[in-house]
């Protein structure tokens, strides 16, 4: 049994080492990486832009429903 185990690791590592290296090398995946990277980070940009918008409109809102309850 543990002979099986150990035969898996091995396998396991080799196969880890040739498809990291592969994607490492490879300018497609780089190309990918990058576009990937860039459109996580505008999107998270944008994710706090409408984050601060709706607060905005969240407080604007209390207050005219402050107003609102004073008339």
């Amino acid at each position: 049994m543990a002979g099986g185990n150990f035969f898996h690791r091995v396998i396991s590592y080799v196969v880890n080492e040739v498809v990291v290296n592969g994607l490492a090398n490879s300018p497609a995946f780089q190309r990918f990486a990058v576009r990937t990277s860039k459109r996580i980070e505008d999107l998270s940009i944008k994710a706090a832009q409408t984050k601060q918008e709706l607060t905005e409109q969240v407080k604007d809102l209390s207050r005219n429903f402050e107003d609102f309850k004073k008339q």
